[in-house]
């Protein structure tokens, strides 16, 4: 009798990595879970600088702001994986013949290897002017500002949480600048009791306000993604 598969034409199988000689056991666990996430498989095969690029597939998929032809400004790109999504999706190589062909922008305090379809800068976001050198970049306004920055980590929950809301809330400031009508805001931002501050600063300007958190989140993650579509300028005067 042949033997009873899980019908998907291949086996689970799991890998064990044993422990090696000056490395510590968390670091085993990590390159453990590595192996064996699904999501870095997928990256991998599918040509993504890293797992997290399903997050913003996966966001997409629901809420489909990522459209040939809209404009994109990804803050904080390193390594690119977000980048190589949406320059994909909204055409911005033109590939798919007869759609309007969209642009993205990436920028990250460090130099990133070049994206196919993306335009890659060195600036600090927060820095005085940044709204109005990513414009001058885009040549007008962006359909779409996203985010999967996250601070350095300080090993202190709450104190991570503060910092990591802080730069979603900076974030979102540019976002008012540079926004077209209409546009979305995507956002990385850990669950932890500070964010109610964002969340209020955003339904003044958007018309719909998500929390979600995708499927290739990690489930023991605290983090979760703000959604934010509809941006309705504020009125001159």
């Amino acid at each position: 009798m042949a033997k009873k598969t899980s019908g998907r034409g291949e086996r689970d199988l799991k890998v064990k990595v044993k422990t090696a000689r000056g490395r510590k056991l968390s670091s085993t666990l990590w390159l453990e879970r590595q192996l064996n996430d699904p999501y870095v498989v997928r990256a991998k095969r599918e040509g993504y600088r890293g797992r997290a690029a399903f997050k913003i597939v996966e966001l997409d998929d629901r809420f489909r702001f990522l459209v040939p032809g809209a404009r994109v400004v990804d803050l904080g790109c390193a390594p690119g994986g977000w980048c190589q999504v949406a320059a994909k999706r909204v055409n911005a190589l033109g590939e798919a013949k007869g759609k309007p062909v969209g642009r993205v922008i990436g920028v990250d305090l460090k130099e990133v290897e070049p994206i196919s379809g993306a335009e890659t800068h060195v600036l600090d976001f927060l820095a005085d002017g940044a709204d109005a050198q990513v414009r001058d970049w885009l040549g007008g306004q962006a359909d779409v500002v996203m985010s999967d920055m996250a601070a350095a980590s300080s090993g202190h929950k709450q104190t991570d949480h503060i910092r990591i809301i802080a730069l979603c809330e900076a974030a979102a400031q540019l976002g008012f600048d540079v926004l077209a009508p209409g546009g979305t805001f995507v956002a990385k931002v850990l669950a932890g009791g500070a964010e109610g501050g964002l969340q209020a600063l955003l339904k003044q300007r958007f018309e719909k306000v998500f929390n979600v958190k995708p499927p290739a989140s990690r489930s023991d993650s605290s983090e979760k993604f703000v959604v934010a579509t509809g941006f309705r300028p504020a009125p001159e005067g």
